[in-house]
């Protein structure tokens, strides 16, 4: 069973940045699709960035976060990341990584509902 623990959320002024971490037990994550999912007060959670699974780098962003946020996973210490750069008041919401288990080599995956691990979520403030 693969664990997900997330930390880095905060408040933060429009035009900053903020970096998010998700680390794991149980499992190395180097070889697992992941992605950071985002949902704000009375909307669906929505995916802002995805990365393939088997230790390939490919990424995919969200039109709305494109140029702003980076995905990146460190495979030394078991974490992803997400880099926020230029955040806009309608960055705000809670903030989950997500992991899946079973997977086709550098195929991206963009729904929530095929995620099979989540973390415990952090919260993203910008005014």
């Amino acid at each position: 069973h693969v664990q997900l623990v997330e930390s880095g959320g905060g408040s933060v002024q429009a035009g900053g940045s903020l970096r998010l971490s998700c680390g794991a037990s149980g499992h190395t994550l180097s070889w697992f699709p992941m992605a950071w999912f985002r949902q704000a007060p009375g909307k669906e959670r929505e995916g802002v960035a995805f990365i393939i699974g088997g230790g390939g780098g490919r990424t995919s962003y969200a039109d709305s976060v494109e140029g702003r946020f980076t995905i990146s996973k460190d495979n030394a210490k078991n974490t992803l990341y997400l880099v926020m750069d230029s955040l806009e008041p309608e960055d705000t919401g809670m903030y989950f990584c997500a992991a899946k288990q079973n997977y086709v080599r550098d195929r991206m995956y963009m729904g929530a509902p095929e995620y099979d691990y989540w973390d415990q979520g952090t919260q993203v403030t910008v005014s």
